[in-house]
C-alpha cells in the first residue's frame, strides 16, 4: 500500500532506523562540490539577524536545522522552509536562510537526510545518491517538515504565512510538501526533478513523483528550470506543464532557457547571474500574491 504523502493529518510513520547519524550542521561546504567559486559566491552578512543552529524534536529523537530571522523576539514573521539539495545544509543554504531573514522572514532548513548519514565527507555525487538520498522515505521527509513547522510556529514563526522552496532534491520535495500541506501558502522549486528516471527511479520509499500529484495539487507552487538543464530534459518539464494545466492550483513553470541545473548555486561552475537573480526576484513576488508574506 503506498503512503498517503497528501494528508498532514496522518499518522507519522514508524521509522525503521532511530538512530540520527547527524546531530550538528558542519560548516563549510561538501566534498563532493569542491573546488567553490569563491569569486561568485554571494555571502550575506548577520547584522541584524538571530542566525545559527536549532533542534528540531520529533517522535525518534531530534535533528538539526539552520534559522535566520529578524532580531526581533517580540514579533512573530512569516516563516519559509528551505530545503537543501543532497549536499546538505551547508554554507550556501545557510546563505540562502539568511538572505530571506534580511527580507523578513523566520527561514528555517531542516537537514532532512539527519537519519541516513552525514553528507560533508562524501566525495561523489553518485555516492551521495546511492547511499544517501535514494534511501530517505518521502514519509519520513514529509513527517520532519511538518515537525520543523511546528517547530517554527513555537519559535517566533506565524505559520500562517508559510512558504517552501527548494533546490535539486529540495525541488522535488517542494512539489511533494505542497501536496501534502494544503496549508502552505505558496512554494518555489528550483530544478527538482519531475518524472521518474533511470538515475532517479520510484522506489519503496520514494514512490511517488511531482507529475503525479499535479492535477490534484492546491497549492500553488512556482517551478524554477534550466533550459540546458541535461539531467531535466525540456521535455519532461512540458509534460509537467500538461499535468497542471489539468488541475486548479494555478502552478506555473519558468524556464531559463541559458540556465544550467543548479543555476541558482552561486559556489559551483553553474550559477548563472542573470538567470538565478530574475527567479529570485519572481520567487519573492510569488510569495507575496499568494499570501506568503
Amino acid at each position: 500500500m503506498q503512503e498517503d504523502i497528501s494528508n498532514p493529518s496522518s499518522s507519522a510513520p514508524l521509522l525503521d532506523r532511530r538512530e540520527f547519524f547527524v546531530t550538528s550542521i558542519i560548516a563549510g561546504f561538501a566534498l563532493a562540490v569542491q573546488p567553490i567559486q569563491a569569486q561568485t559566491q554571494i555571502k550575506t552578512d548577520e547584522k541584524g539577524l538571530i542566525t545559527g543552529e536549532v533542534k528540531i524534536p520529533v517522535a525518534d529523537g531530534e535533528f538539526p536545522a539552520y534559522r535566520a530571522m529578524p532580531d526581533d523576539k517580540n514579533k512573530k514573521f512569516p516563516v519559509v522552509l528551505v530545503i537543501h539539495e543532497i549536499f546538505g545544509v551547508h554554507e550556501h543554504i545557510q546563505d540562502l536562510c539568511r538572505r530571506f531573514a534580511k527580507k523578513g522572514f523566520l527561514a528555517i532548513a531542516p537537514a532532512l537526510y539527519a537519519r541516513q548519514g552525514e553528507v560533508s565527507t562524501i566525495k561523489t555525487v553518485q555516492e551521495l545518491n546511492r547511499g544517501i538520498f535514494s534511501k530517505i522515505p518521502d514519509a519520513q521527509a514529509m513527517s520532519d517538515l511538518d515537525a520543523t513547522v511546528a517547530y517554527a510556529a513555537k519559535n517566533s514563526g506565524n505559520t500562517k504565512k508559510l512558504s517552501i522552496t527548494g533546490f535539486c532534491w529540495g525541488g522535488r520535495i517542494v512539489w511533494l510538501y505542497a501536496a501534502h500541506n494544503p496549508k502552505v501558502d505558496a512554494g518555489a522549486a528550483w530544478y527538482g526533478r519531475l518524472v521518474p528516471t533511470l538515475n532517479s527511479p520510484k522506489n519503496e520509499v520514494q514512490p511517488t513523483m511531482p507529475i503525479d500529484i499535479a492535477k490534484d495539487l492546491k497549492v500553488p507552487v512556482l517551478g524554477l528550470y534550466g533550459g540546458l538543464d541535461t539531467g531535466i530534459p525540456l521535455n519532461t518539464v512540458q509534460q509537467m506543464q500538461d499535468a497542471l494545466k489539468k488541475g486548479k492550483s494555478k502552478s506555473e513553470i519558468v524556464v531559463y532557457p541559458n540556465a544550467k541545473h543548479g543555476f541558482n548555486a552561486d559556489y559551483r561552475e553553474s550559477y548563472n547571474k542573470e538567470a538565478a537573480t530574475d527567479a529570485w526576484a519572481k520567487m519573492l513576488d510569488w510569495f507575496k500574491e499568494n499570501g506568503a508574506i
